[in-house]
């Protein structure tokens, strides 16, 4: 019998899209629904595992862990890309990382529901609904205002056809634009800079990596209209995060929605919890039923196959 943990369930939605039972001589199922406190909590809890199966970037699977975990042959993750996974480590290790297929259009979803929530006040409106009040703020239009993305992959070019859709001008920039498919959305390229300036909006649409990592900071904020509204649902540390809870503070940018944060989940004292004017969701943009049962019925495929010596979907 093969020991897999399954990690960071936090819905605890596993058994609705496995059958534990159909794998029951197989497998010996173990299902952590809260994140570990530490990596020694995690270490105490997972030493005795050979499998593990993990939700992109919320328990990390450092080199330390990964050592401490002697009987580890396979790690799955959900995506084809886990910065929170020490793949040198796992190479030194042999011991063999698995991806699945992710539907990207949950994330472009998810991005609209944060800047139309920004936009028509919904946070302060839903509040003051359930104390009584009525019509308490005035919204803003999206027509005719300036969208600006940063990053126009398989998510952002979904931003920018529903920014169009409203009619919005959409422009964008990223290191490695490309200059023919943002002709084809009818998507305006711009600097960095000029984008920053001008825009009503800026949506974040890049992958994290070194080039990207605090792409946001002060002197950014700066440049930004006072009416502005940012929006991350890409990753926490593109933005610098001291420097966003200081432009707040100053009211250097009109608000914030934010899906992502460079510790997750969250701390309860965080002083973004604070600010009236930050919309803020609890990394919800690939949490779709559809999205969870390509995971983890991926995740079983992906184990079966190694198991035959035939591994799919392998991490580099």
């Amino acid at each position: 019998m093969i020991k897999v943990a399954v990690l960071d369930d936090y819905q605890n939605i596993f058994r609705e899209f496995i059958d534990i039972d159909k794998h029951k001589d197989k497998y010996d199922f173990t299902i952590f629904n809260q994140p570990f406190a530490n990596k020694d909590e995690a270490l105490a809890a997972l030493e005795e595992f050979e499998v593990l199966f993990v939700m992109r970037e919320r328990t990390l699977i450092s080199k330390s862990l990964i050592s401490g975990i002697k009987n580890l042959k396979y790690i799955m993750t959900s995506g084809m890309r886990n910065k929170a996974i020490d793949l040198e480590e796992t190479k030194k290790r042999n011991i063999i990382v698995c991806g699945t297929d992710i539907n990207p259009n949950p994330a472009a979803e998810i991005t609209w529901a944060l800047i139309l929530g920004l936009m028509r006040n919904m946070k302060q409106e839903i509040d003051n609904m359930f104390q009584g009040y009525w019509q308490t703020t005035v919204g803003f239009e999206l027509k005719g205002k300036i969208l600006g993305l940063i990053g126009l992959g398989k998510i952002g070019s979904q931003v920018a056809k529903i920014g169009k859709a409203f009619g919005m001008q959409v422009v964008a920039w990223s290191e490695n634009l490309n200059l023919s498919h943002a002709n084809e959305l009818g998507v305006l390229p711009m600097s960095k800079k000029e984008l920053l300036k001008n825009a009503d909006i800026v949506s974040l649409h890049v992958v994290l990596g070194e080039r990207y990592k605090n792409l946001i900071t002060k002197k950014d904020f700066e440049m930004m209209k006072k009416t502005c509204f940012l929006i991350n649902t890409s990753r926490g540390p593109i933005i610098n995060e001291e420097d966003l809870v200081n432009a707040l503070d100053n009211d250097d940018i009109a608000g914030v929605g934010l899906d992502v944060y460079d510790v997750e989940p969250l701390p309860q004292n965080h002083k973004l919890r604070f600010f009236s004017n930050t919309l803020l969701l609890p990394h919800l943009g690939y949490v779709t039923e559809e999205n969870y049962s390509l995971f983890y019925n991926q995740m079983i495929e992906n184990l079966n196959s190694c198991l035959e010596g035939k591994p799919k979907r392998i991490l580099e």
